[in-house]
């Protein structure tokens, strides 16, 4: 049953159950993306432990992608926290989106809640918000479940690295392209949603060609993606 527009926003153990379990089908999509990063990690000359603790403590897979690709002895350190800020800068985008929930929550509750929050759980909330779900424990729930898979796929990838050497362009590569694909379609609204897309994509497509070899293409196509959605919502009210 959808919950009235006016109900007070809840944060219950039910809610956290329920994210939990509505979440298991996106683990499908995400499973390739961390064997990617987990691969990607002991190509790098990563060991087990340390890509663990990048799973687990970055929890960004584009962002670890982006810094791998890039990674050297000794390590980038300076570079790799300017690539991972600029990769999830989208987050800044996207957790006002569910100012609804988020804005109501404190302690635990908030912070939790943020850090285990990526790009499939925080699009599962959006459309339970949106139908008038109420209970933001959801957010936490999936999240937290997704979190743990994570840090499972990419020590598996790390396992299944030492036995495969994989070439460049190789299939399994296009895996975290392909869950942010399918990602789009889930929030497909209608024929209004083209042009916001288009420029996103675009302003994407320009900026890695004016500044190869950086993650500024992410934080540039999601700015005019947003922007041009926002003034397209103006006009329309």
């Amino acid at each position: 049953m959808t919950a009235s527009s006016s109900a007070p926003v809840v944060f219950t153990r039910a809610g956290v159950l329920r994210g939990m379990k509505e979440c298991i089908p996106l683990l499908i999509g995400v499973t390739p993306f961390g064997l990617v990063c987990g691969i990607t990690a002991q190509g790098a000359g990563l060991s087990f432990l340390e890509t663990f603790l990048m799973s687990a403590s970055v929890y960004a897979g584009s962002a670890q992608l982006v810094v791998l690709a890039n990674w050297a002895h000794p390590a980038p350190v300076v570079a790799a926290t300017l690539a991972t800020f600029a990769v999830n800068l989208r987050m800044a985008l996207m957790g006002p989106v569910l100012s609804p929930w988020l804005d109501r929550l404190r302690g635990w509750r908030l912070w939790g809640s943020l850090f285990v929050m990526a790009d499939q759980n925080w699009a599962q909330a959006l459309g339970d918000m949106t139908a008038g779900g109420r209970d933001a424990g959801v957010l936490l729930g999936s999240g937290l479940i997704m979190w743990v898979w994570w840090i499972v796929t990419g020590g598996i990838g790390h396992a299944m690295g030492t036995v495969l050497s994989l070439p460049p362009g190789h299939p399994l590569f296009f895996a975290a392209l392909a869950v942010f694909v399918s990602m789009l379609a889930n929030m497909w609204r209608g024929w209004g949603d083209v042009l916001p897309w288009v420029i996103a994509g675009g302003v994407a497509v320009v900026t890695a060609r004016l500044l190869p070899g950086t993650a500024w293409y992410i934080v540039a196509g999601a700015l005019a993606g947003s922007m041009t959605g926002g003034l397209r919502d103006h006009f329309r009210r």
